[in-house]
């Protein structure tokens, strides 16, 4: 573990990955084979030949019990993994299973940045996820992770990293188009800055994507990104379990999270929903190694 109060350079530091080998918090539990997928195709190696030091660090995998548990034990582990892989100064890469394990992810992130200052969070999705038990239609606890994350939900959840939460002047979200009123009434009352797939139409996804490094930024000890594939228009990308029409295309995605490569004040990357048994000759996975560089790689933006 490094010692030094100094952390390098984002480009200068290894990826770690851990994969969430769990679909317990959706409908359709297709998605815990997105892991183990993504290892078989190479993905760390892949990252290697593009020049990116990677290493899979682990794989997390449910234990018996019900949703509720399931999910808190396995977000309470990767809570602590996450945390252990920046305090080794590394960028730690959370690959799932169902959204959910955002709970996990940014917990742990909050956790090693000893919360003497809030961090950002950038939430590509077309879903909300901001369900409570009170509101959500299904119970689905993959609908669920950003409220728990913004104090908001069952203390299962929410009490995970000691209670620590993400302030909502530093949250927003790109690409939703799928949502019921309960969550966007909760988001709205907080302040969390929506960026509706009407907004990206017409402003431009990387427009919008400026605006969004702006408020993830101000005032806050670094940024994460967390990415569900289904924030992708399912005409390209149907490896999905929750698809929604008029997402956003991979090469405007692609062109935008350059836009976020190498930058120094990233702290985390996380992409959930990958689901293999909807997988087809079109390809979703080549797309994830692609996202994978474009977050990762120096892109000469002047960062």
């Amino acid at each position: 573990m490094s010692n030094s109060n100094i952390a390098r350079p984002h480009s200068l530091k290894p990826v770690q990955i851990i994969g969430v080998a769990s679909g317990h918090g959706a409908p359709d539990r297709g998605c815990a084979s997105g892991p183990d997928a993504l290892q078989a195709a190479g993905l760390t190696e892949q990252l290697i030949v593009r020049g990116i030091d990677a290493r899979w660090r682990d794989t997390l995998r449910p234990q018996a019990g019900n949703e509720l548990a399931v999910v808190s034990a396995l977000c309470r582990t990767l809570a602590e993994q996450v945390k252990t892989i920046i305090n080794e100064d590394a960028l730690p890469l959370v690959l799932g299973g169902d959204h959910s394990c955002a709970i996990g992810t940014w917990k742990g992130v909050m956790q090693a940045r000893g919360m003497q200052q809030p961090i950002g969070l950038i939430w590509i999705d077309a879903h909300m996820d901001a369900h409570t038990t009170h509101t959500s239609p299904s119970g689905a606890l993959h609908g669920m992770p950003l409220a728990c994350l913004l104090g908001h939900g069952t203390a299962a959840l929410t009490e995970i990293g000691g209670g620590v939460c993400l302030d909502p002047r530093h949250v927003c979200l790109i690409g939703v188009r799928s949502f019921e009123a309960g969550e966007a009434a909760l988001l709205t009352t907080i302040g969390v800055r929506i960026f509706y797939m009407e907004e990206l139409a017409r402003r431009g996804l990387d427009a919008v994507m400026r605006d969004a490094l702006a408020i993830v930024q101000s005032g806050t000890a670094g940024f994460g990104v967390t990415i569900d594939l289904d924030a992708l228009d399912p005409d390209e990308t149907p490896a999905v379990g929750s698809p929604v029409a008029g997402g956003i295309r991979q090469a405007v995605l692609l062109q935008a999270l350059k836009l976020l490569g190498a930058h120094p004040a990233l702290l985390a990357i996380e992409i959930a929903e990958y689901n293999p048994s909807h997988e087809s000759q079109k390809g979703t996975l080549p797309f994830m190694i692609d996202m994978v560089e474009a977050l990762i790689a120096q892109h000469g933006t002047g960062h």
